[in-house]
């Protein structure tokens, strides 16, 4: 299977971060992520039914990533690429977290993880 459905740029506030300052504001992360999905029944059905639902993934994942107090983003993209696989089936994920400026302004900084079986 080669199909891949995607959600890219999509910014999330989130309470993260391991300094004291951080743990007091929301910061946004951008968030890039790409979902392996057998794209093959809706090819033919048309039926939103036959393929992954990317508003329901985007929905989830704002509602835990808003809610969420972690101190490492690592820690987040782990727990997002679980629900990802697990409440929608998806057997491979690629997530690309960026904190954008956690280092100097303008500075993307992040971590890439992918998981699964492609």
């Amino acid at each position: 299977m080669t199909d891949i459905i995607f959600l890219r740029n999509v910014h999330i506030d989130a309470l993260i971060g391991i300094f004291d300052w951080e743990r007091t504001a929301k910061q946004t992360l951008i968030f890039d992520i790409e979902m392996a999905f057998d794209c093959s029944d809706a090819g033919q059905s048309d039926s939103i039914d036959d393929t992954l639902d990317y508003k329901a993934v985007y929905d989830r994942l704002v509602t835990f990533v808003s809610q969420s107090e972690f101190f490492l983003i690592e820690k987040l993209a782990a727990q997002m690429i679980a629900i990802i696989q697990q409440e929608f089936q998806v057997t491979w994920v690629k997530l690309t977290v960026n904190k954008k400026g956690a280092v100097g302004a303008n500075i993307d900084v992040g971590v890439i993880m992918e998981r699964g079986m492609r």
